[in-house]
């Protein structure tokens, strides 16, 4: 059986060389050459492994892997890039990328790479990817970022969004402020700023106002908890 390529990639010589290459060594290779159409084509699941250029129209690379893992997708994924400084390396694979190949590169290192990640993969479970959270009325679709509540969208900047979805994967758990500052905002400290405080506050006003049943809830001396009181 053929393996399944997914190759990411918006230069068209880059594209066809890799491309021309697998295919010869008898993967199945289907192409994107922006972001958007990558994610939309590996949330489907069939593919083996993904091959996925940083710097990409429409929607990033570094932007595309952080949606699929977000997805709970474990498809192994290879970084491709012409940004080969050791920050960016570290970047890619901590920001979920099994392997990272700069540019230029030989082929037969790609093809060994590519070889190597799919016999890893196949240890993987096959579970179905969680693409939604929900509380109650409230939903959030970790692929398009959206977010609703009773149907009606809400608008969220980017940390708010990161907030929401940690609360959501703790629905109906106390979350204290160490878990969100850890969780969310990357600190191992107490910066000693309101900057949680804010945060809630502005997410408890979108998602709660004009509400008959509010969701977010302040745990006195404890922290915050998503859900339904009672």
């Amino acid at each position: 059986m053929s393996r399944k390529i997914l190759l990411v990639e918006d230069d068209a010589a880059t594209a066809d060389f890799v491309a021309t290459g697998l295919s010869e060594h008898g993967f199945v290779v289907d192409r994107a050459d922006n972001g958007r159409d990558g994610l939309f084509h590996v949330t489907d699941g069939s593919y083996d492994c993904v091959i996925l250029d940083r710097m990409l129209p429409g929607m990033d690379g570094m932007a595309v892997l952080g949606a699929i893992r977000a997805a709970g997708i474990e498809t192994p994924v290879i970084i491709l890039s012409a940004l080969g400084a050791a920050e960016d390396r570290v970047k890619g694979l901590e920001g979920g990328s099994d392997d990272y190949l700069t540019k230029p590169f030989a082929f037969a290192e790609l093809l060994a790479r590519v070889r190597l990640l799919i016999r890893h993969g196949q240890g993987r479970s096959a579970a179905a990817p969680e693409t939604r959270l929900a509380c109650d009325d409230l939903e959030m679709d970790l692929l398009s970022r959206k977010v609703r509540r009773g149907g009606q969208p809400i608008e969220l900047q980017p940390r708010e969004f990161r907030l929401l979805e940690f609360l959501l994967r703790h629905a109906e758990q106390v979350v204290t402020r160490t878990m969100l500052l850890e969780g969310v905002w990357d600190y191992h400290f107490d910066p000693g700023t309101n900057v949680i405080d804010v945060h809630v506050s502005r997410l408890r006003k979108k998602i709660d106002e004009g509400q008959a049943r509010p969701l977010l809830h302040t745990v006195r001396g404890s922290g915050y908890r998503l859900g339904l009181d009672g």
